[in-house]
């Protein structure tokens, strides 16, 4: 899973750079025209809140995209160093005989097919200089597989509880939200937002000295009076899908489709897609009182849902999907899909209520009852009736960096500046004329999908259980006061528990975006190694060594876990670079590299502990599914005086509460070690 936004402190990033420092319803009607143009033609008016105060986040001087360009490529890491960085990885979790096969077919393939590989990933890098070698195999991999994405792919985040009085209802959360997102969205579409820049030193570079002198330095050469400042412009390109934009099915591979002239919004409640424009024809976003009366009046709209909602075909497998649509096309319902994947995005209503309970939440936001969803949406806020809410979102068009942006501005102007209050009263419009709810043609074989797509839809989501571990015995500060890495202590708590319960090591994931270079995606951190090994089968002993060792085992687990994450952000990992290469090897024919038909290449690639982490106060907590039915997925957050983990399990392949029993104890122990 691929949700970080896990940006490194860039020291590796300095010394890459330090040569280059001179040097982004009408409640009963139907659609009546393409999405592109406006919804409503009625007399009812629209009002609009004039003024830059009200339209944008704010107006950057630097555009937008101003450091694109000029970013620093992904490179193509060395052989040798991949292939060691490979060995490495694989003796942590294959048995010594497997290791000694492994090791020889990996000698074969550096001085043989693996160095034509490489020479041709350089060739064709080299001639495609406007992005990343990973970039085109990367969205490859995603739009081709025929999964469902729900489960598969999409992953959720949720929102930090409302805790102001009254805002929290879905009505005034939901309205003031959307808002802030039309700002946001206003704000991007207008190449006004600030870029996205990490700040080694944000007290002397977050400034407008920085901004100034960048700003006037040419596109073609910005990014390195960036990094003259020891200020790092973050890749931008994912956020050219965030609005309008949505996955269309299609057979063996599907498609990424936008529109940004799209002016519309979608909201789906009881299994019903409704429709209203957020945006005048002038590109201005609608005043506040206007868009909280298009919500409120879709909220209470109690038209029953109907028996057969379309929207359970996005949960399908891809290819069943694409015949669907394909149907509902022919069937006369072009202009309802349309407006659906243009919409700026989705918002949700579902009438349940989750309250505090983690487990309800995951599996409300993860993936509900799949009657109310649209999964191919590029994002969804899902909002239960008690006021909670997350997103969701579809993951073949971008990864955390661009999500979390969005969210950390959204969380942040909500906060700050809310524009509808709870005794704020919507504007006296007929809402009715101004919201459109689409009416879909449906034959009896799409019926019988639909049926059909709910029965495997209830079976498949039905088999997902979800075990939470909260403690307070430990948290971020606690760490760094003794000096260890808080994310490593995270990693070392999952392998020592994995080894506890099941007495072995196994592939594991952690993602880390590359997004400091152009068309960067994620890397993978590959959490088992020696280290976490031997301190897991120390702690398992039914006599504990010393503290002292034991502390030292943590001090070299944190030390290595360090210096795996720099090597993945500065794209110095092995997975890309193979994948990359192997993508080549599939495309020549004929029989690939011993290296990639060895037993252990799968192995590895079975990922059984698959985690991920959104270090960020707008987040409560996240989730997703594990990668394969036998795997666990791991969310999990560690703040200052706390941490937590959600884990995800299909039982009877794993047992998510034994492992979760088993992190409680490893945790404790870490826990005991480094603070005597």
């Amino acid at each position: 899973m691929l949700i970080s936004s896990k940006m490194q402190s860039p020291k590796l990033m300095i010394n890459h750079c330090k040569n280059v420092q001179y040097h982004w319803k009408q409640v009963s009607g139907s659609v009546r025209t393409s999405a592109a143009s406006h919804l409503h033609s009625s007399s009812v008016q629209c009002s609009t809140t004039s003024g830059d105060d009200y339209q944008y986040f704010h107006k950057s001087k630097t555009p937008s995209m101003h450091f694109q360009k000029s970013l620093l490529r992904l490179p193509i890491p060395d052989l040798d160093k991949t292939c060691t960085r490979y060995l490495r990885s694989q003796e942590a979790i294959l048995t010594p005989e497997e290791y000694s096969q492994t090791q020889q077919i990996v000698a074969k393939f550096k001085d043989g097919p693996g160095a034509d590989l490489q020479a041709k990933l350089k060739l064709k890098d080299k001639a495609n200089k406007h992005t990343s070698y990973i970039t085109g195999p990367w969205f490859n991999m995603y739009l081709s597989d025929r999964v469902p994405v729900v489960l598969n792919y999409n992953p959720f985040m949720a929102f930090t509880p409302e805790t102001r009085p009254g805002y929290s209802h879905p009505v005034i959360r939901a309205s003031n939200m959307l808002v802030s997102s039309l700002r946001f969205m206003k704000t991007l579409r207008d190449s006004v937002l600030e870029p996205v820049v990490y700040h080694l030193n944000p007290a002397k570079t977050d400034t407008d000295l920085f901004r100034r002198i960048t700003r006037w330095t040419p596109s073609a050469i910005a990014a390195y009076s960036a990094y003259a400042f020891k200020a790092f412009p973050l890749d931008m390109s994912q956020f050219v899908n965030l609005f309008n934009s949505t996955r269309v099915p299609e057979q063996d591979k599907d498609r990424l489709k936008s529109d940004p002239k799209a002016s519309h919004m979608l909201i789906m409640k009881n299994g019903h897609f409704y429709v209203f424009d957020v945006f005048d024809r002038d590109g201005n976003i609608l005043s506040p009182a206007h868009i909280h009366a298009c919500v409120s009046y879709i909220y209470n709209d109690e038209t029953p849902p109907p028996k057969h909602s379309i929207a359970i075909f996005s949960s399908e497998n891809r290819n069943t999907w694409a015949s669907c649509r394909a149907e509902l096309l022919a069937a006369g319902n072009e202009a309802a899909i349309e407006t659906i994947d243009t919409a700026a995005f989705n918002i949700v209503f579902d009438d349940v209520e989750v309250g505090m309970d983690p487990t309800k939440m995951y599996h409300t936001f993860l993936h509900g009852n799949g009657k109310n969803r649209w999964f191919d949406k590029s994002f969804s806020l899902v909002f239960t009736a008690d006021g909670q809410v997350a997103l969701n979102f579809e993951h073949s068009w971008g990864d955390g960096v661009a999500v979390m942006s969005y969210i950390n501005a959204l969380t942040k102007d909500v906060g700050e500046r809310p524009f509808i209050h709870p005794d704020s009263q919507p504007a006296t419009i007929d809402a009715s004329q101004l919201v459109q709810r689409l009416e879909f043609n449906l034959t009896p074989s799409l019926e019988g999908a639909i049926d059909r797509a709910h029965q495997q839809y209830v079976q498949n989501t039905s088999a997902l259980q979800v075990d939470v571990l909260e403690s307070k015995a430990m948290g971020k500060k606690h760490c760094k006061k003794q000096k260890v890495s808080p994310d490593a202590i995270m990693q070392l708590g999952f392998q020592a528990a994995y080894y506890m319960q099941n007495g072995e090591a196994v592939a594991s994931y952690e993602s880390c975006s590359t997004s400091a270079f152009k068309h960067g995606r994620t890397e993978t951190i590959r959490p088992a190694t020696l280290e976490t090994l031997e301190f897991s089968k120390a702690v398992s002993k039914t006599q504990l060594p010393s503290n002292s060792e034991l502390r030292a085992l943590i001090q070299e687990c944190s030390k290595v876990h360090g210096n795996l994450t720099k090597e993945a952000a500065m794209g110095q990992g092995f997975d890309r670079h193979l994948f990359g290469m192997r993508k080549i090897a599939e495309s020549e024919g004929g029989e690939l590299p011993a290296l990639y038909t060895d037993p252990a290449y799968a192995k590895i690639n079975h990922v059984i502990i698959s985690t991920s982490t959104l270090p960020s106060t707008a987040i409560g907590f996240g989730g997703f599914a594990p990668v394969v039915r036998d795997g666990f997925g791991v969310g999990y957050q560690i703040q200052d005086d706390a941490l937590g983990l959600v884990v995800s399990s299909y039982p009877p392949h794993r047992d998510g509460a034994g492992f979760i029993e088993c992190a409680q104890k490893a945790y404790s122990i870490i826990h005991q070690v480094i603070s005597s």
